[in-house]
C-alpha cells in the first residue's frame, strides 16, 4: 500500500496494491501493521455501509464527545469525499481537503478524529464503506454546514446547482457558530 498526506498532512490517501488477473483483483483493506507503520494507529469499533443517489450530498458530520477517526473508501460508483479541520489549536484549522474515491480507482482515505466529514456522489449513485474508530453517539452529532462562505469547500457541483440534502444537513452550523474541538 502507498500512504499520501494530503494538503492536512493528518489526512491520508491510500492506494491498495491491487492483485488482478482474468478471475477479478484482490486487495487488502486494511491491514493493522501495515498502517500502524504508516503512523495510522486506529482501533476500529464500527463499520458502516452507505447508499446514496446522483447528485446526494452527505455531511458535513462529526461529533463533539467520542469523535470518530474513519477510514472510507468507495466500493459502488463515484464520490467526492471531504474532511474539514475542526481543530482550533491546528495550523490547518477551517481548512479542507478532498479526494475522489472510486469503485474504479479503489483509493481509500484516512480522516482521523477531530474533522468534519462529508462527501458528495458524482455520478449515478455511490455506495461507500467506512470503519469507525469510535461508536455513533447521536447525542454528540454535530453537522457543518455544507456551504459554509468560511470554509469554502469547492464541491464538484457541476451544473446542477443545489444538491440534494437531509433536512439536518441543510440546517448545519456555520464554523464561526459550531461546537469545535481544542
Amino acid at each position: 500500500m502507498k500512504f499520501a498526506p494530503t494538503g492536512i498532512p493528518e489526512v491520508i490517501l491510500i492506494e491498495p496494491d491491487v492483485h488482478e488477473d482474468e478471475r477479478g483483483f484482490f486487495m487488502e483493506t486494511w491491514h493493522e501493521r501495515i498502517f500502524d507503520e504508516a503512523g495510522i494507529h486506529a482501533r476500529f469499533v464500527q463499520d458502516n455501509y452507505t447508499r446514496s443517489s446522483s447528485a446526494t450530498l452527505r455531511g458535513l458530520h462529526y461529533q463533539v464527545e467520542q469523535p470518530q477517526g474513519k477510514l472510507i473508501r468507495v466500493v459502488v460508483g463515484e464520490a467526492f469525499d471531504v474532511a474539514v479541520d475542526l481543530r482550533k489549536t491546528s495550523p490547518t484549522f477551517g481548512h479542507w481537503v478532498g479526494e475522489t474515491l472510486s469503485a474504479a480507482n479503489k483509493r481509500s482515505i484516512w480522516i482521523p478524529p477531530g474533522f468534519a466529514h462529508g462527501f458528495f456522489v458524482t455520478g449515478d449513485s455511490a455506495e461507500l464503506v467506512y470503519r469507525c474508530t469510535d461508536y455513533y453517539a447521536r447525542q454528540h452529532e454535530r453537522t457543518l454546514r455544507w456551504d459554509d462562505e468560511d470554509v469554502a469547500i469547492d464541491w464538484p457541483l457541476a451544473d446542477i446547482g443545489r444538491p440534494v440534502l437531509s433536512a439536518k444537513d441543510a440546517a448545519g452550523a456555520r464554523l464561526r457558530d459550531a461546537d469545535l474541538y481544542a
